[in-house]
């Protein structure tokens, strides 16, 4: 079984900073594809940011500049650091990963339970 497992939401005031982890865990064989995503009150979940295991990054136009994310391959942990937060940023995030198991070379989509991040004064 594998698991994706968030840490790191939280309150915080505008123009704040929070660093969101995520490890996952289980019988893992890769992870070409790990990253984040956000669904606000009454909207669809969108993409945040990914990550390849080389190490590429593709950011949503809406926190281009603002978030970075980065990953520990031997770790199997991806991490995003969201600084300038806006509330417009509200939403639970949810790490992703494209995850490889022996049992299942041709890999999968698997989600975390999401972690709440509030941007308020």
């Amino acid at each position: 079984q594998v698991q994706l497992v968030e840490s790191g939401g939280g309150l915080v005031q505008p123009g704040g900073s929070l660093r969101l982890s995520c490890a996952a865990s289980g019988s893992i064989f890769s992870i070409p594809l790990m990253g984040w995503y956000r669904q606000a009150p009454g909207k669809q979940r969108e993409l945040v940011a990914t990550i390849t295991s080389g190490g590429s990054t593709n950011y949503a136009d809406s926190v281009k500049g603002r978030f970075t994310i980065s990953r520990d391959n031997a770790k199997n942990m991806v991490y995003l650091q969201m600084d300038s937060l806006k509330p417009e940023d509200t939403a639970v995030y949810y790490c992703y990963g494209r995850i490889a198991t022996p049992q299942r070379p041709i890999p999968n989509n698997y989600w975390g339970q999401g972690t709440q991040v509030a941007v308020s004064s």
